[in-house]
């Protein structure tokens, strides 16, 4: 059944819609299956599609609803899971062939309680090989495209999850977070997508890796439909020792709340990035509109050091342990650049892998100071617009080259921090193409930055411009 204007509903129009029986959970789901039926094939953005599996359960959705009994809050709506995150009875592979035929026994705590709040698993969507690139592609899947012009990239590694929720096949993607996996492609596909503090949204089981530095959380069109996912997914779980207490705290009201008092700092380098002149124009212009909002804002050029070093021997050298023993016989079957990074980083020694750890740890003594001073931070997402398909992403910005996250500069700075933040979508480039503002807060004042994020939605609303597509 073709019928864009369901699809195009929020996650908590959806909810109401059902609980209110305007709509049923059968037409949304057939809308959603028809929707993805159309529009995936020219986007990859679902790698596991379970149709057959989620009719049934919009069938028993639906015999709930007439029945009377107690609905939760997202009782019958349609939910997409990255493919990182374990589902029960659903292919996942991590974009690998290693595990290309991987069905877990056991749902990750995150689908665990979409399912309890009545949610339906639809499908998974495409990521880079383990997440490991920020990016969209693997061997086993391909390239998931950029909405807004399939010739360029969705971001990643959270990539197909975004793409689905421009494209509205979907109201809300669960993606996952180690550098700005969810971030980056959120800003590259023109949608909201939020990066709680680490541990507010428990992570068991998973794949290894990542378990420092990941974080799980929603993306979606707007802001509203992100803090209702969060009222459902976050809280402690012991299964994950890193998990954060449970606040008991509802997102939802906290929206509508002013901006006046914050001090907020923007910043175009964070001391070191170098950024495409259109993303700068763009996001800079985008700032005075918190000012509008009632915060102070101060332009910053805070003295942090790039992490990136540090980073990338900490990361290289984990991926380095957990694929060892598997490069033997799937050396030449997993992504390229990711068989010569494991190779680069699967001999270094006990000694470097602590000194980067070290290194790590005390990036927080530089960070922690500048927030002691401002509520909020502001940066581009990412430092340049979308760039081709199947790239890794450019070695020059502005006419001067860069390293290798030289184009991502702002993200995974604070994976290392475990710091909220949000990619909110904050206008457009010349050819058309979305660019993202970053807001980052405080460590674990998930809240703030949620509100921040909403008054800017308001002030500059973006879900009702959509894709060619």
């Amino acid at each position: 059944m073709d019928n864009p204007e369901i699809c195009r509903m929020s996650l908590i129009e959806m909810a109401d819609a059902i609980k209110s029986k305007r709509l049923s959970p059968v037409e949304i789901m057939d809308a959603a299956l028809y929707r993805i039926e159309e529009l995936n094939p020219k986007v990859n953005a679902y790698c596991t599609l379970v149709a057959e599996s989620a009719r049934k359960q919009a069938i028993e959705a639906e015999t709930a609803v007439i029945r009377g009994e107690e609905l939760g809050p997202l009782h019958g709506v349609p939910v997409s899971i990255k493919d990182l995150i374990f589902t029960k009875d659903i292919r996942t592979t991590g974009g690998s062939k290693i595990y290309e035929n991987s069905i877990p026994q056991q749902d990750a705590i995150v689908v665990e309680r979409l399912k309890a709040a009545g949610a339906i698993v639809i499908g998974k969507t495409n990521t880079s090989e383990f997440g490991w690139a920020a990016i969209t592609h693997n061997p086993l899947f391909g390239a998931t495209h950029n909405p807004w012009n399939p010739e360029l990239a969705a971001g990643g590694s959270s990539g197909g999850a975004a793409a689905s929720i421009a494209l509205s096949m979907g109201s809300l993607a669960i993606g996952s977070d180690a550098a700005g996996s969810i971030r980056i492609p959120s800003s590259f596909c023109g949608v909201f997508g939020f990066k709680p503090s680490f541990g507010r949204v428990p992570q068991y089981p998973n794949f290894p890796g990542w378990e420092t530095l990941s974080h799980i959380g929603p993306i979606t069109r707007t802001v509203q439909d992100a803090a209702l996912a969060m009222e459902v997914i976050a809280g402690r779980d012991d299964r994950d020792r890193f998990s954060l207490p449970d606040t008991g705290l509802r997102y939802l009201p906290f929206l509508n709340g002013d901006l006046k008092g914050l001090r907020i700092a923007w910043s175009q380098d964070i001391g070191y990035a170098i950024v495409d002149p259109q993303v700068l124009k763009v996001t800079e212009a985008a700032v005075k509109t918190f000012a509008l909002l009632g915060s102070t804002i101060e332009a910053a050029r805070p003295e942090f050091r790039s992490p990136e070093k540090a980073y990338s021997s900490y990361i290289g050298i984990r991926l380095g342990v957990v694929l060892q023993d598997k490069m033997e016989e799937w050396g030449d079957r997993i992504d390229a650049r990711l068989a010569r990074f494991v190779e680069q980083n699967r001999n270094k020694s006990a000694t470097e892998y602590i000194r980067a750890c070290f290194e790590l740890l005390e990036y927080w003594g530089e960070i922690r100071p500048f927030f002691e001073k401002y509520d909020l931070l502001l940066t581009p997402t990412v430092a340049v617009p979308p760039f081709e398909l199947n790239s890794y992403g450019p070695r020059e910005i502005a006419g001067s080259k860069v390293s290798p996250l030289g184009w991502m500069p702002f993200t995974y700075p604070f994976n290392i921090t475990g710091q909220p933040a949000a990619s909110v979508p904050c206008g457009w480039t010349d050819d058309g193409l979305p660019i993202g503002l970053q807001i980052v807060g405080r460590r674990f004042d998930d809240v703030t930055v949620l509100r921040a994020a909403a008054a800017f939605e308001q002030a500059l609303p973006w879900a009702d411009r959509r894709p060619p597509l």
